[in-house]
């Protein structure tokens, strides 16, 4: 018989609504795991233009309800993390270890995640199949997921502090970390600090970065950049529309040549050329936000060796970066408990989207309740 589970469904017409779905037992491969705690995303928000009904979430943390047939990797009663990104271990890119573009599972060319269910009645919404949001939904009670798509964690990590690190932690930090490979000693600009960029900044800071300057339109949040690891802060005016301005103010800082690395982290397309002019010659430009739309660039921009990169999740293998991640925690190295600035219950999904699109956390969860 199906569990159900209390869910939050895109409506197809741009809102949600708050529901119950069928979740049934997990097949071969698969994992039910009970959610305990969503983080809330920019991802999220943009699901409900996504045209299709769906269970919303992709950050997510739980505990293991039952396991199908050939699952080795965890029990019933572990904790997890659930990661979006699933590798299926087989593809030439996973053979490669790019488990975060893996050709079979997280094809970069799908725009619309959610409709790879391992089987179609794996979730059903008044009898019919739903999909979930990049193949996990989080935002409901209970989901099935493929077993590659849960990482076990330790008992005495919190749920709400879980769940953010499989997204917005692990794309603010692998983009540093694993993609950027910055250097110690090296100078960082990181721009916008919403919670991506401060995820930037951590690990810009784990990495022994020297300099790390945090750019932003909001003096509350350049604040709070310095309370995770900045260094310097750049206050924006709206009316640096190209943030020409902010950027002379960052070559002062570094000598008149810019610095070594900028991550672009708001999600604004008129700004995906704004790390290249913060940038020294020969220096790295990250755009982190997954800008997807047209935007124009001015070549000169790219004088002089100067290199761009796009990557996806930042670069996760799960396996390995989430347990690493959870260590760093619990060393007291990476700030998880306060990204968390403000918890929800589901019924007040809307007005966590809300104060997400209005700037007032660093990260919202949604508390599960059972």
């Amino acid at each position: 018989m199906p569990i159900k589970s209390k869910s939050a469904i895109t409506d197809a017409n741009g809102s949600l609504i708050i529901d119950e779905v069928e979740i049934y037992e997990p097949l071969a491969g698969e994992v039910l795991v009970r959610i305990m705690a969503s983080g809330i995303c920019h991802t999220d928000y943009d699901s409900l233009s996504w045209g299709k009904r769906i269970i919303m979430g992709h950050e997510g943390s739980g505990i293991v309800e039952q396991v199908g047939d050939g699952v080795q990797n965890v029990r019933v009663g572990d904790r997890v993390i659930l990661n979006w990104a699933i590798p299926c271990n087989e593809c030439f890119q996973c053979m490669h270890g790019n488990h975060n573009i893996c050709e079979n599972n997280n094809q970069v060319t799908e725009r619309i995640p959610g409709y790879g269910s391992a089987h179609s009645g794996a979730s059903t919404y008044k009898g019919t199949p739903i999909g979930r949001s990049f193949n996990i939904g989080t935002l409901s009670n209970y989901t099935v997921v493929k077993k590659e798509a849960v990482v076990r964690i330790p008992d005495d990590v919190p749920f709400a502090s879980a769940c953010i690190v499989g997204c917005g932690v692990m794309t603010g930090y692998g983009s540093v970390v694993n993609c950027a490979k910055v250097e110690a000693g090296s100078s960082v600009a990181v721009i916008g600090t919403g919670g991506v960029g401060l995820n930037v900044i951590q690990g810009a800071r784990i990495s022994g970065a020297a300099k790390i300057i945090a750019v932003d339109i909001s003096k509350n949040r350049l604040n709070l950049a310095k309370k995770f690891g900045a260094t310097h802060a750049v206050l924006v005016s709206k009316k640096d529309a190209g943030l020409n301005q902010a950027s002379e103010q960052i070559k002062a800082l570094c000598a008149r040549r810019g610095t070594d690395y900028a991550f672009e982290c708001t999600g604004i397309p008129a700004l995906g050329a704004a790390p290249l002019a913060m940038i020294r010659n020969g220096g790295m430009a990250v755009q982190v936000s997954g800008i997807e739309q047209t935007i124009e660039i001015d070549m000169n921009l790219f004088e002089w060796d100067k290199l761009y990169l796009n990557p996806l999740y930042g670069g996760a293998n799960p396996e390995y970066d989430f347990p690493k991640l959870i260590e760093l925690y619990k060393l007291g190295a990476l700030k998880l408990d306060e990204l968390v600035t403000q918890t929800y219950s589901l019924d007040d999904l809307n007005v966590a989207i809300e104060d997400m699109l209005n700037g007032k956390n660093a990260k919202g969860v949604i508390l599960m309740e059972h």
